[in-house]
């Protein structure tokens, strides 16, 4: 793992020459045993919970910070996702999806324990993905929003209450609270769903940010010889293609 990441690094820096960063290492071992197996395997990587964990990996000095997901191009000034007012107390900027059925992501058994179910009393409940969020750290660290995470991750590996790895415990202690941004921030769901690799294409609108959320993933599909259409926007920016197979890439798309 470590000579991986140090390969990542010499690639980014190469790629990005003028780009100032620094790498903050994550310790899996916070959240390995806290883990439920989830609907989809790759939803049970640790690495997947060290968003929970962004106000300890970081230093105190870091007051906020935009969390992307590792499937996501963005194709706008990121300023402008910067600049989120995030008003009152909120401590989470995200597009929510309020059309979504909100019931589904937790269990008949979740919903029919009013000691579980209350904790959406007095709120407006609506879906959100974590894959793209603006965080207030001071207001998270203040919260302990890292601990009631954790909490509910306890109770799920006692009740099984949910299905879908990180995202649950996010709309457990958030949802209904949350900053609402533009969803041209989050084109989401073009992995298809979490059981099927299927296409899709993007949503009607402005776009800002495109999120291969979903089991299929652009890199894999177009390894595989698969590609979706919009799997083409990834691979430009695949920094771990060659540049014979970025002109392959090209020319499929040409051809499309």
């Amino acid at each position: 793992m470590k000579t991986q990441g140090s390969s990542h690094v010499k690639t980014l820096s190469s790629v990005f020459p003028s780009l100032s960063f620094k790498v903050y290492t994550f310790d899996e071992t916070l959240v390995k045993d806290l883990i439920s197996s989830s609907i989809r395997q790759a939803l049970d990587s640790p690495l997947n919970y060290a968003r929970s964990y962004l106000s300890e990996i970081l230093s105190s000095c870091v007051h906020r910070v935009i969390y992307l997901d590792s499937d996501v191009i963005v194709v706008d000034d990121i300023k402008k996702l910067w600049k989120t007012s995030l008003t009152g107390s909120r401590t989470i900027g995200a597009p929510e999806y309020c059309h979504a059925n909100f019931t589904k992501y937790f269990s008949d058994r979740f919903w029919s324990d009013r000691n579980l179910s209350r904790v959406f009393d007095s709120k407006s409940p609506c879906y959100f993905n974590t894959g793209v969020m603006v965080i207030d750290l001071v207001r998270w660290r203040e919260g302990d929003y890292t601990r009631k995470i954790e909490n509910w991750m306890r109770i799920q590996k006692e009740e099984r209450i949910y299905e879908l790895g990180s995202l649950p415990p996010f709309l457990l202690v958030f949802s209904g609270e949350i900053e609402a941004i533009d969803h041209q921030w989050n084109q989401h769901g073009l992995g298809g769903d979490n059981v099927v690799s299927s296409c899709r294409s993007l949503h009607p609108g402005p776009v800002s940010l495109i999120h291969w959320s979903g089991k299929g993933k652009p890199w894999v599909r177009l390894d595989d010889g698969k590609p979706c259409p919009v799997d083409y926007l990834w691979a430009p920016y695949d920094l771990h293609k060659s540049q014979r197979q970025y002109l392959q890439y090209n020319q499929e798309l040409e051809i499309l």
